[in-house]
């Protein structure tokens, strides 16, 4: 369905990044890849660098050494083009400010409308569509801020459907969404994608990754595993970046 500059390369190729903020190495020679098509889990403590890595993704932070691609551009390039979208967490926006679901999900628009950011009957077409596929129609005119966590998080990632993005990173999807909305939220990442979107989330809930991702990468300032769910979420492994006791097989993991 998605169409990627350069069809056999990777969705997301991040070869050797090193990142440092003035003395503080936040990344130390990341590498990993995901094909199209994919959900990958990105796995890590609060402070391990996932946040980091996604900005260098998008060519927010720039690499002391290495390179990005995404569907064969570098990161910046492909942000322009509108071929990645990011989900954010709750904590980073501002949920007083009086916008609606529709006007936030036409923002996914913008880079399309020219300066004087006026819809033309594709934005708005694209943004009816991207509701509907994220079951937000019936509170398209509600405040962004009045919508519940789960609700909240479809309406960001219906902004990146908007856009038309064939990769989308999402920071913690989960965090604050009740079981309800988590259920729906996960039923949604999984059709796009089975569209052929390629999907890279971050998350600290270890429990829901086999269930989810196809592959995993555990971070812990470099990668420290990465492959199937299942080969990644290793007890040993798992303690040496978490700290973490991990419960038998079958049971759940705990912090």
């Amino acid at each position: 369905m998605t169409a990627a500059a350069h069809p056999a390369a990777p969705a997301v190729e991040v070869v050797d990044a090193t990142v440092h903020y003035g003395d503080v190495l936040a990344l130390d020679g990341v590498s990993l890849s995901v094909q199209p098509g994919r959900i990958c889990g990105l796995l890590g403590t609060n402070g391990s660098g996932k946040s980091t890595l996604f900005k260098t993704i998008l060519g927010l932070v720039r690499a002391d050494r290495g390179r990005v691609r995404l569907l064969g551009l570098d990161g910046a390039t492909a942000r322009r083009k509108g071929l990645v979208g990011y989900v954010p967490q709750a904590e980073q926006v501002d949920w007083d400010f009086p916008v609606s679901v529709r006007d936030v999900v036409m923002m996914g628009r913008y880079g399309q409308m020219g300066l004087r950011r006026r819809p033309r009957p594709a934005d708005r077409e694209a943004v009816e569509h991207a509701l509907e596929r994220t079951d937000l129609t019936g509170l398209a005119e509600r405040r962004i801020g009045a919508l519940s966590g789960g609700q909240r998080k479809r309406a960001f990632v219906a902004r990146a459907l908007a856009q038309g993005a064939d990769v989308l990173l999402l920071d913690e999807p989960f965090a604050g969404v009740d079981k309800g909305s988590e259920a729906t939220v996960t039923a949604l990442l999984r059709r796009l994608r089975d569209e052929g979107r390629t999907l890279l989330l971050s998350t600290h809930d270890l429990a829901q990754v086999p269930e989810l991702c196809d592959e995993a990468v555990l971070l812990q300032r470099r990668v420290i595993a990465r492959g199937a769910p299942d080969e990644v979420l290793r007890p040993e492994t798992v303690m040496e970046a978490f700290g973490v006791h991990v419960q038998g097989e079958g049971e759940r993991w705990t912090h």
